[in-house]
């Protein structure tokens, strides 16, 4: 955390619901929403672009040594462009979802993007959401949360959403990685959004914040 800005972290396996939580809360309070997740997704759109085997690793890194990585924040929700391209809807493409696991494990790749992810804080308190928010980027924020959901509800959610990536695997791989691995952060709120709709995941995440303390801070933001 910075000075005066302090980050909300909100971690999950995929389709546990965390990134619509993400953007309902941040909404709510007034403060950009950063999809962590998206930074991965664009690196590993330029390593299928080009080709290369998301699994060779050195190939992966020679690679990001020559992108030119911009993060920002438009309409209160973070912008990033590789190259001076936004991915865009190619994010969430077959051929991404099944590459991402792979390259997010490249301890090169985390460290670049981590640091990008810690700079999002000068421009205000933030929500921000992925698989090691609270673990290893903003590690001291008292705000933690983990949004979780049964894998079988997971699934669903991906078929809903017209993908076909495999959730039971992408939760192993993330798991079993050296760098960051996926796991519940020291202090975190756990939120079983299986059986719950997204404003009463929200609703509960607004109750643990209360109860944190962050709406007691000084300059701290305001529920609408």
């Amino acid at each position: 955390m910075g000075e005066t800005h302090c980050a909300i972290a909100i971690d999950g396996p995929a389709a546990s619901g965390k990134s619509t939580v993400a953007k309902v809360l941040a909404k709510r309070l007034g403060l950009n929403m950063v999809n962590s997740g998206a930074m991965y997704r664009a690196v590993t759109w330029e390593v299928v672009r080009r080709g290369i085997d998301p699994q060779d690793a050195a190939a992966v890194v020679a690679l990001l040594g020559e992108l030119v990585i911009e993060c920002g924040v438009c309409a209160g929700h973070s912008t990033m462009t590789v190259g001076g391209v936004d991915p865009g809807a190619e994010l969430r493409s077959d051929a991404v979802n099944a590459a991402v696991s792979s390259v997010s494990a490249v301890p090169e790749v985390r460290e670049v993007l981590v640091a990008k992810q810690r700079e999002m804080l000068r421009l205000g308190d933030l929500v921000m959401e992925g698989r090691d928010i609270g673990s290893v980027v903003f590690p001291d924020t008292p705000f933690k949360f983990y949004i979780d959901a049964s894998e079988e509800v997971r699934r669903k959610r991906r078929a809903a959403e017209g993908q076909q990536d495999e959730v039971g695997e992408r939760d192993r791989q993330d798991a079993r990685r050296k760098t960051s691995p996926l796991k519940i952060s020291e202090g975190a709120l756990v939120i079983d959004s299986s059986e719950l709709g997204i404003e009463e995941v929200v609703e509960k995440t607004v109750e643990g914040l209360r109860e944190r303390g962050w709406f007691d801070r000084e300059g701290g933001a305001k529920q609408s």
